[in-house]
């Protein structure tokens, strides 16, 4: 029997090993997610909907109406969110409205979470990925057995009508409260002008001396 040298041997016992490691680093490089944030076009094209980071770690994603196709109702008005559960929501305007609640990434690199549908005032599970730059499908089941899935197509220009400025900002959609950022405390000495509690008051200013009394003439 031929002596083979270890290294030899070694190799090819090794070769198909590194094989399968690099398959697997293979496809966990693939099935990385694609970014789900940029404005997009709904699939019946009714909508546009501004999807971004959100949360205190900015790592859920947020969606909103920017634009509509039919903006006003039967009456020549702003639509508004009549069918909300939430009586104080109800007459807020359909147009910059949030509908992706805030939803997290899960292990199969998609987000997942709740998308409220203005339509019907119901909250829905919601899982969205990107397999591809400038698609977004979006999954929405009212039950696990009843899903359907859009598909939304990014887009970069603007239409008439479309919110462009910053959410919660001048000419921009807004967050549900609960999305909302929280307010930064104001320093203890700054924004305000005020003295913090505790601190001593500046001492009165001593009274100036009255004037010498003239002699009498």
């Amino acid at each position: 029997m031929t002596n083979r040298p270890i290294s030899a041997m070694a190799g090819r016992l090794l070769a198909p090993l590194a094989g399968i490691v690099l398959s697997a680093v293979s496809g966990l490089a693939m099935a990385a997610p694609n970014d789900p944030t940029g404005t997009f076009l709904t699939e019946d094209g009714r909508a546009r909907v501004r999807v971004e980071k959100c949360g205190a770690q900015n790592n859920h994603v947020c969606g909103y109406v920017v634009w509509l196709k039919v903006p006003l109702n039967d009456k020549g008005q702003p639509r508004i969110d009549f069918k909300n559960p939430d009586p104080k929501k109800q007459a807020r305007a359909s147009l910059g409205h949030q509908l992706i609640m805030g939803i997290k990434p899960n292990a199969d690199n998609h987000y997942e979470g709740k998308i409220y549908n203005a339509e019907d005032g119901s909250f829905y599970d919601v899982t969205i990925w990107s397999e591809q730059p400038g698609q977004l499908t979006v999954r929405g089941c009212m039950l696990r057995f009843m899903c359907m899935s859009q598909g939304w197509t990014k887009v970069t220009d603007t239409v008439p009508g479309q919110l462009t400025g910053p959410t919660n900002g001048p000419g921009g959609p807004r967050s549900d409260p609960e999305w909302a950022p929280k307010a930064q405390p104001a320093s203890a000495a700054g924004a305000t002008g005020t003295a913090p509690a505790g601190a001593p008051k500046p001492a009165a200013a001593a009274p100036k001396p009255a004037p010498a009394a003239k002699p009498a003439e």
